[in-house]
């Protein structure tokens, strides 16, 4: 099958198959070869691996996958693909095209058939208006995930990888970094894709931690904490959280919080590390246990 990595190949499958772009799916095909060999080196992808791709568009990526890994299953939501990738993958027998929303395909079962219930490795191209909930989705769902490589907006990129203090850190930053260690490989400008997207790209790896990065007493209300600092960016941290009806704690409480981690009480949350907010979570937690 001719290297869909090559514009000229790409080209040449629209026109067979009228193919119009969807804009409500965010579709931009990659169309650069030394992209596409930087992501599979990047997902350190072998001959042992089960891969699951998501958003495999006309199967540019799919084909170099099927190529390095033992296995890949391309789930795509557009049905209008699926012909398309019937052709363009035709001559692989590694690969299994699931007709579908991932955020409706149950990762852990097919970790389970495919690869006998081991961290499974992801691969994906992903429009920006669906990037978090995927990710988010994989990670909170405790899907044996070993890596997730994507393509994703330049600036989501930028936003997982940020540290405290930087403009671009926040709750995603965080949520993000609690489970796996971000590493932006990449960054791939307009021209790569077709159609040309207004903005510039960026391949990110993250590498799964064994266990999450922090262990706090209770997660979900250190994700509350999270949310509730970033939600007012421009406030302090005691004013952010004291307006937020998902806190269950008062002004007083939260400025003695803050003292009891040795913060200036006019702190934001942009100024707080991961390892603080688990504490700060913990030490509301106590404070709403002690009678």
């Amino acid at each position: 099958m001719a290297d869909l990595g090559k514009p000229q190949n790409t080209i040449a499958i629209l026109q067979k198959y009228h193919f119009n772009f969807q804009k409500k799916f965010g579709q931009n095909f990659l169309i650069d070869p030394r992209v596409l060999d930087k992501i599979i080196v990047a997902a350190g992808i072998t001959k042992e691996d089960f891969v699951l791709e998501i958003g495999p568009g006309i199967g540019t990526m799919t084909q170099y996958l099927c190529e390095n890994a033992r296995e890949v299953t391309a789930v795509e939501i557009d049905r209008n693909l699926i012909p398309i990738l019937e052709d363009t993958l035709h001559d692989y027998e590694n690969v299994e095209i699931i007709n579908e929303d991932i955020l409706k395909v149950d990762i852990n079962r097919l970790a389970q058939e495919k690869n006998n219930g081991n961290p499974i490795k992801v691969v994906a191209n992903l429009p920006y208006y669906i990037t978090t909930p995927i990710i988010m989705g994989l990670f909170e769902s405790h899907v044996p995930v070993d890596s997730i490589t994507i393509m994703v907006q330049k600036e989501v990129a930028e936003r997982m990888q940020a540290g405290p203090g930087s403009k671009d850190y926040g709750a995603l930053s965080l949520a993000v970094q609690y489970y796996a260690k971000p590493e932006i490989i990449a960054h791939v400008p307009p021209n790569c894709f077709m159609p040309r997207p207004k903005v510039g790209s960026a391949v990110i790896r993250l590498v799964r931690h064994e266990k999450a990065a922090v262990q706090p007493e209770n997660e979900e209300l250190m994700f509350r904490v999270i949310r509730a600092s970033f939600n007012q960016r421009r406030k302090t941290l005691v004013n952010g959280l004291n307006n937020s009806p998902e806190i269950p704690a008062s002004k007083e409480q939260i400025a003695a919080a803050l003292e009891q981690l040795g913060l200036n009480p006019n702190v934001r949350g942009e100024a707080l590390t991961l390892e603080q907010f688990a504490r700060l979570s913990d030490i509301l937690e106590q404070q709403r246990n002690i009678p």
